[in-house]
C-alpha cells in the first residue's frame, strides 16, 4: 500500500463527505420509490457506487474505495442508523473487489465496471427478500437485475468521468499512488 499520507486520508475524506451528502438525498428517494415502486427504486441504485468508484480512479490506492465508503456510512448514520456504515461498505467492497483481485497491481479502466456488473447481478440476489423477487416472474426478475446492471454501470460511468475531470485540474496530485521507477 505504500505510505498513507494526510493528503491520502484528506482526499478519501473529502470524497466520502461529498459521497454521503450525494447518498443522503439518494436515501430519501430510494426510501419513497421502495415504497411506492419498488421495481424502479433499483433503477438508482448505482448512486452507492459513485464514491468508491471515484477513490478508486483518481487515487488508484488499495482500500481507497472502502475507506471512502466509511466515511459516506459515518457521514449518514447520524440521519439514519449506524447500519448506514455497513451499507457504504458493501457498495464499496464491489467496486474494490476486481482491483484487489489483482492484488492492486492493474488499474484498467474496464475494472471498475467489471466491479459494477458483480454488484449489479450480486445486490438484487441478496436482497431477494426484501424485493420479493422470487415472486416475479421470469422476464420481471431479468428485468430488474438488469435494470440494477444498467443503473450501476451507468453510476460507475459518472464516477470515472468524475475522476477524471478532477485529475485533470489537479485535484489529489499528491495523494495518487506513484509508480516506483
Amino acid at each position: 500500500m505504500g505510505r498513507v499520507t494526510t493528503a491520502y486520508l484528506l482526499t478519501c475524506a473529502a470524497i466520502g463527505v461529498a459521497g454521503g451528502v450525494v447518498l443522503a438525498a439518494g436515501w430519501w428517494v430510494s426510501l419513497a420509490l421502495f415504497a411506492t415502486l419498488p421495481f424502479v427504486s433499483i433503477g438508482i441504485a448505482g448512486l452507492w457506487v459513485i464514491p468508491a468508484v471515484v477513490a478508486l480512479r483518481l487515487l488508484h490506492r488499495p482500500v481507497a474505495g472502502l475507506l471512502v465508503g466509511l466515511i459516506s456510512g459515518l457521514v449518514l448514520a447520524p440521519f439514519f442508523t449506524i447500519s448506514a456504515v455497513a451499507t457504504t461498505l458493501f457498495w464499496a467492497f464491489f467496486p474494490e473487489l476486481p482491483f484487489l483481485l489483482t492484488a492492486y497491481r492493474r488499474w484498467a479502466t474496464w475494472m471498475h465496471y467489471a466491479g459494477a456488473i458483480v454488484i449489479g447481478i450480486a445486490y438484487p440476489v441478496l436482497a431477494a427478500q426484501s424485493f420479493d423477487l422470487w415472486a416475479m416472474s421470469p422476464v420481471a426478475l431479468s428485468g430488474f437485475i438488469a435494470l440494477c446492471v444498467a443503473s450501476c454501470v451507468g453510476g460507475t460511468a459518472i464516477a470515472i468521468v468524475i475522476a477524471d475531470r478532477l485529475r485533470a485540474a489537479g485535484v489529489a496530485r499528491l495523494a495518487r499512488h506513484r509508480a516506483v521507477a
